[in-house]
């Protein structure tokens, strides 16, 4: 492992004329794991790494032509932009819950957003501002109050704000008087909200800086204001966007996997058959799990993808099913491979055992597993081999 001297003296890769975003990321994961030891503690956050990212242009990379290809296939690009996600995970998994909200962003913005409010917003990103999705409601909720003069006046707070005190262009939902709920941006460095770091305390995960953020008495102006009301719980993109986070925690998994091979090696006990016969199981797990990603590309972009809403969701919600199960699977092989040796600090795989448990907490996943049920009952006329490749 390096030390901090030598990775503080190391430079970031740079994004080479015509480098895919895949590849940067790919390039980059070694070194945020080595790194990712430094800010693992209660209110840490890897800016270092962030800046990494924002050197190597994946910050603006999701805005850029690399995942907009008319010579490459919408599932091609879709696929490449999973596996981006997915290298970033294996780097570090904190780095790849803040990234996954920052591509989320730009997602919703360029698809809600008018082009005055997309041009701007780019610009933000390619200046170098990170973006996040903070909807996770606390107690009070935000609400979001109209003012004489036009603009609009924030109350309430946000909980799992993710990269709290360095994402400047955070993405919220916020409730209107009507009932409605809004998507607004709003620009974090000019309007600061008062973050509350006690709320995050957690098992892993604890670099992602996710704290709860109260934004009473911000004020905005209806620029900042992203689409309809409404327009943020739309299906597809909504459930849909899943596999987003399927793909970091999937990262997560290929971690604990080479670490698991890395520490057999180095600790002699790679010719024994049992040792063999879990890393043929874990190798099986992560080539599913690819095959997986592969497939969420696959259906995300086929014809007819957001007017069958239902069956997209249905298939994301398998993808986030599958995927938490292989983590778990992988975690628990892991285990036996390393025995309690292997779960001492500063072994990396004590780390990546709490992240990545603590990562898979997704919300709702009997939920989704149900909804996928739901829709292959309702489908029962239709042959299996119709419901997803037809």
């Amino acid at each position: 492992m390096l030390s901090s001297t030598a990775l503080e003296q190391t430079p970031a890769p740079p994004l080479s004329t015509g480098q895919p975003p895949e590849q940067a990321a790919a390039d980059l994961a070694p070194r945020l794991a080595a790194h990712a030891a430094q800010s693992d503690y209660e209110g840490g956050f890897p800016a270092d790494e962030i800046d990494w990212l924002r050197e190597a242009g994946l910050l603006s990379a999701p805005l850029q032509a690399q995942w907009a290809d008319s010579q490459v296939s919408a599932a091609a690009q879709l696929e490449a932009q999973l596996k981006t996600l997915k290298h970033i995970g294996r780097g570090n998994l904190a780095v790849g819950r803040v990234y996954e909200g920052h591509v989320n962003a730009l997602q919703l913005l360029q698809r809600f957003g008018l082009p005055a409010q997309v041009a701007g917003w780019a610009a933000d990103a390619a200046a170098g501002h990170l973006f996040g999705v903070w909807n996770t409601e606390a107690h009070d909720g935000v609400h979001l109050e109209p003012l004489p003069d036009g603009r609009y006046r924030l109350r309430g707070s946000k909980t799992f704000a993710s990269g709290s005190g360095y994402v400047t262009r955070p993405l919220l939902t916020a409730a209107l008087p009507d009932g409605g709920w809004q998507m607004l941006i709003l620009p974090a460095d000019q309007q600061v909200p008062a973050l509350d770091k006690s709320f995050w305390r957690p098992l892993g995960m604890r670099a992602s800086a996710s704290f709860r953020a109260d934004f009473t008495g911000l004020e905005l102006g209806v620029d900042d204001l992203l689409g309809q009301p409404g327009d943020y719980y739309q299906q597809p993109g909504f459930s849909g966007g899943a596999i987003r986070f399927a793909a970091v925690q999937l990262g997560g998994a290929e971690a604990v996997f080479n670490e698991t091979r890395h520490f057999l090696s180095k600790t002699g006990r790679t010719e024994d058959p049992y040792q063999r016969m879990r890393l043929g199981e874990l190798a099986v797990l992560i080539e599913s799990g690819n095959q997986w990603l592969h497939g969420a590309a696959t259906h995300a972009t086929r014809p007819g993808a957001d007017t069958e809403a239902e069956a997209t969701v249905a298939y994301a919600n398998m993808v986030r099913t599958a995927i938490e199960g292989i983590c778990l699977q992988t975690l628990q092989l892991a285990e036996r491979c390393v025995g309690a040796r292997g779960l001492l600090r500063p072994e990396p795989f004590e780390r990546l055992h709490r992240d990545l448990t603590h990562y898979l907490r997704q919300p709702a996943p009997d939920a989704a597993l149900a909804d996928a049920g739901r829709f292959v009952l309702a489908n029962a006329s239709n042959p299996a081999h119709t419901l997803w490749h037809a």
